[in-house]
């Protein structure tokens, strides 16, 4: 990011963000607060989806309006081709790109760095921390996909267990990727503090899609990461 552009991000609250010196690339858009506390969060996106999702930029305005910088970013799998879900044997480049987001923001940020994710982003990022335990201060895990729809044998849950960074789990109770049962039996496997907040009625979108979108959700989200990473957030 060149400085004309960091000398803007004091004015606009979201701008378009760039590290090309890191392969994979970090590509997104930040949202900086008038008043930064220090700490930081980035979020990317699930499988179907890119940085533009309605949900993530909804939480990176509520968590920037509580004086974290924000970074919405697009996976490499995504900056590759516009649709389409990721090939099958791309998810470590994937991984890769959010350990390279954290690199970028470390760049300029102080203070605690928080990694989230929606679905596919924060199946990648938990995987992630798995194997490295001190990359970030915690997780922000959004609709966590455990199963395929209709394929509850299909568990994707062999990382969990060497988990040592802490993780707040958003999820609604109509998800068909995992139900509630199902993530509550998942975090037991968690060695690190974790915590589930459920969002009645939801489905795998956590009712934030077009027209339905849950407006109260955002700050319900940001306020319980404010009580759960009391040290890295309070």
């Amino acid at each position: 990011m060149c400085d004309a552009a960091a000398d803007n991000l004091m004015n606009d609250p979201a701008v378009s963000f760039s590290d090309d010196s890191l392969i994979p690339a970090v590509r997104g858009f930040l949202h900086s607060p008038e008043n930064p506390n220090g700490d930081a969060l980035i979020l990317t996106h699930g499988a179907g989806s890119n940085c533009d999702a309605p949900l993530l930029v909804a939480l990176a305005e509520a968590f920037a309006g509580h004086g974290y910088p924000v970074l919405r970013c697009d996976l490499a799998f995504r900056q590759e081709r516009k649709t389409g879900p990721p090939f099958p044997g791309n998810a470590e480049r994937d991984r890769a790109g959010q350990r390279n987001a954290v690199a970028a923001l470390r760049k300029s940020i102080s203070g605690r760095i928080f990694l989230g994710g929606h679905s596919y982003g924060g199946r990648q990022a938990a995987m992630l921390c798995a194997a490295e335990p001190d990359l970030v201060s915690g997780l922000l895990l959004l609709s966590y996909p455990l199963h395929p729809p209709r394929k509850p044998e299909q568990l994707r849950i062999q990382h969990l267990s060497n988990l040592r960074t802490q993780s707040l789990f958003v999820h609604g109770t109509r998800d068909p990727f995992g139900s509630i049962e199902e993530i509550k039996k998942a975090l037991a496997l968690i060695p690190a503090k974790n915590e589930l907040l459920e969002v009645e009625g939801a489905g795998h979108d956590l009712n934030f899609k077009g027209k339905t979108q849950r407006k109260d959700l955002p700050e319900q989200v940001v306020l319980k990461a404010l009580e759960f990473f009391e040290d890295g957030m309070g």
